[in-house]
């Protein structure tokens, strides 16, 4: 910006094409977080094209928001919050698709894993693995940033829930896999 307030078309100080710095700004940025949408990537896809193409949506979309990222607020809740909308809103748009998917039945599929050194934790991994992939998007989501360790403020802000609601909802959450992995 000149002394007047107005974006110069010269660039920044470095000599960049205006836009370049926020560009550079956004990769650092994106590649210091990169873990959060991979993570968000794998909770919501089960194959890898899936999941790249995910993964592209979601930085397409990080891209396309930046202009109105806040820096005096913290950005990962800004990428998680962008992150598990765009995947939600993809999870939601493919329901028809996967209606007429036929999923592979783990058991009568099921490839031993020589390195598993307890078959019995195993199998309690390949049912909360089940588990979480039955769950409404929200509390996918939810349980993901619960894993995170995230506060519940943080969790709330993410997804636009107060804290107590976020506290309710973990809550049954637990419960909900608590009762599931006993039967």
């Amino acid at each position: 910006m000149d002394h007047s307030g107005v974006k110069s078309r010269q660039g920044d100080s470095a000599g960049h094409p205006p836009g370049e710095a926020a560009r550079q700004r956004f990769e650092a940025l994106l590649q210091a977080h990169r873990g959060i949408v991979y993570k968000v990537a794998n909770t919501y896809c089960r194959n890898d094209e899936d999941r790249a193409d995910l993964a592209q949506e979601i930085a397409v979309q990080l891209w396309r928001a930046f202009p109105g990222f806040d820096p005096q607020r913290s950005f990962s809740t800004w990428m998680y919050r962008i992150a598990l909308n765009v995947a939600i809103s993809q999870v939601r748009s493919n329901v028809p698709r996967q209606q007429n998917a036929v999923a592979l039945d783990e058991q009568l599929h099921d490839v031993a894993d020589e390195r598993a050194a307890d078959p019995e934790a195993a199998q309690r991994l390949r049912a909360l693995n089940r588990l979480i992939a039955a769950l409404e998007p929200l509390n996918r989501a939810l349980l993901l940033l619960y894993l995170e360790e995230r506060s519940y403020r943080e969790i709330g802000e993410v997804l636009g829930l107060s804290e107590t609601n976020v506290a309710t909802k973990i809550a049954r959450l637990k419960q909900r896999i608590r009762t599931d992995l006993a039967d």
